[in-house]
């Protein structure tokens, strides 16, 4: 038979962030509207991985409103602060720490005056969910988030809050070798089963399996879409993408001479989200960007050895360079 399969694994870590002691920063806005609604103003960049709605989610969970009563204002540079690139998988970790915080700040203004409705020594005594603020261990005592605020507002009070987080690293000390560049890391295991035709050269990805930890999961549809658009990536990379360059130009500058990978060449995946719990993240939650997409060439490459003892060692991994090894391998025999 032509067609042999093969399975190869790899493993990865990955630091979080810029990393080095470079200054990751990020911040963010927040304000508590009479209708108990709230806007969030953030610089990060949502160019669809996601972060809006993580988010929106972590407000909605600091403040204990409904996530529909969340709106996420995002990149607009007159109107939001900075937060930083959509990069180096940090986002959901330092953004969402920073709009975690600037929440927080703004519940507890809210706290300190409904403290004295509901008739509570400190803020401490107080909880509040799905919109509404309950004394705790007494939940008959309430008052709704839209009352709370329009009479806070009334009474004076700014119910605003501003959140930066600064991401924790220490440059590497050239001399010792010691310091702490990155954190958090990001850690992973992707396994790959490959189809290789020898007759054509062709490689199909049939399944990957990939477990991530990925701290706290706060979207796990999210997640998962992170993990099979990074994978999907991976096997372009691995099998078909490559720029070629004449006299310092792109000449394949086209989708009909630059291949990418379609719905047709995407394997089976099977995501499979390993939480562990970052706690310097906002409810755990570390990123899971670059990570999807760092451990699936080499799994695909390995798995094609597997299959057909023959290493590829410059990618992408093409029909051409398939054969070519195999006639090596063959040479080499005889």
């Amino acid at each position: 038979m032509s067609k042999k399969r093969g399975t190869g694994m790899a493993c990865f870590f990955y630091g979080t962030g810029y990393g080095n002691g470079f200054p990751d920063v990020s911040t963010a806005n927040v304000e508590i509207h009479d209708d108990g609604s709230a806007t969030v103003h953030t610089g990060a960049v949502d160019c669809g991985q996601g972060s809006n709605t993580v988010l929106a989610q972590i407000a909605a969970e600091e403040l204990g409103i409904p996530y529909n009563w969340v709106t996420v204002v995002s990149a607009d540079t007159d109107t939001t602060p900075d937060a930083g690139t959509t990069a180096a998988t940090r986002q959901t970790y330092a953004s969402g720490n920073a709009v975690q915080a600037a929440c927080r700040q703004a519940r507890e203004t809210l706290f300190e005056y409904t403290r004295t409705i509901l008739g509570v020594n400190t803020i401490a005594g107080l909880v509040a969910r799905d919109g509404v603020i309950y004394v705790k261990g007494y939940p008959e005592k309430h008052i709704t988030y839209p009352e709370a605020a329009a009479r806070a507002r009334l009474a004076g009070y700014r119910l605003v809050g501003q959140g930066t987080f600064v991401t924790h690293t220490t440059a590497v000390d050239r001399e010792t070798g010691q310091g702490a560049p990155y954190w958090p890391y990001a850690f992973g295991t992707q396994i790959a089963e490959v189809e290789v035709d020898t007759e054509t050269g062709e490689v199909r990805v049939l399944k990957l399996v990939a477990a991530h930890d990925v701290g706290r999961a706060v979207n796990r549809q999210g997640v998962e879409g992170q993990i099979a658009g990074g994978i999907g990536q991976g096997v372009g990379m691995a099998l078909m993408e490559k720029v070629h360059l004449k006299e310092g130009r792109i000449i394949n500058n086209s989708f009909s001479t630059y291949l990418i990978p379609t719905t047709l060449d995407m394997p089976e995946v099977q995501p499979l989200i390993v939480e562990s719990y970052e706690p310097t993240g906002p409810y755990g939650a570390k990123g899971v960007g670059e990570p999807a997409t760092i451990p699936t060439v080499p799994a695909i490459i390995n798995a094609i050895y597997d299959a057909i003892g023959v290493r590829i060692t410059e990618l992408p991994a093409t029909p051409e360079k398939i054969l070519a090894a195999l006639r090596a391998k063959e040479g080499e025999r005889q």
